[in-house]
């Protein structure tokens, strides 16, 4: 199975089931600017503990490994879990909907959009930005997660809230990253 064939068994799976996603990460970075290859799906959830089993029944099938106990941590400490395709080797990384102001933010923001074939929400392009170059600080200056949001910003500029993206560089401590972005992009003004 293709990894686009997995995303969207992944996301009617979801769909089916009611539980609030966004698609994010390099594959959205990729479809909103600069396509890459990638080998992980990286999907923001809204559940709660007591939806385990809902997840668990959705996921623990013959053809995917998750961990019950991984995805209960998850929950309680708002980070990700996994789940791994056993047939083809890819990974989707579950991330959970925290309750910072950001992550709450960026979440009403999704937008849902055909992509290959099947509509599925992803983030908007500014929290797109804004989220790959927070992970470049975070992991002290990947310039992957950097040319990721360049190219997103490249192309999508005409279309962008630079207002909010203003906002949200100074909120989560990458204005330096962001006017980085600014001068690097090569954009007709």
């Amino acid at each position: 199975m293709s990894q686009l064939k997995l995303l969207e068994k992944v996301i009617k799976s979801l769909e089916r089931e009611s539980i609030p996603y966004m698609l994010t990460g390099s594959l959205v970075s990729s479809f909103q600017g600069s396509p890459r290859s990638t080998h992980d799906i990286d999907i923001i959830i809204s559940i709660e503990i007591d939806q385990v089993p809902l997840i668990m029944n959705t996921f623990g099938t013959k053809r995917f490994y998750i961990n019950r106990d991984s995805v209960k941590e998850a929950i309680i400490n708002n980070g990700q879990f996994n789940v791994l395709d056993t047939y083809e080797g890819d990974k989707i990384d579950f991330w959970i909907l925290t309750s910072s102001r950001f992550d709450r933010r960026r979440f009403s923001r999704r937008q849902k959009v055909r992509f290959s074939g099947f509509e599925v929400y992803i983030s908007s392009p500014e929290d797109t930005i804004i989220q790959k170059l927070l992970w470049s600080r975070l992991s002290g200056g990947s310039e992957k997660q950097f040319e990721d949001a360049l190219g997103v910003y490249e192309l999508q500029y005409d279309n962008l809230d630079l207002e909010y993206m203003n906002y949200w560089s100074k909120e989560l401590d990458i204005e330096s990253l962001y006017k980085k972005i600014i001068s690097d992009a090569e954009i007709e003004k």
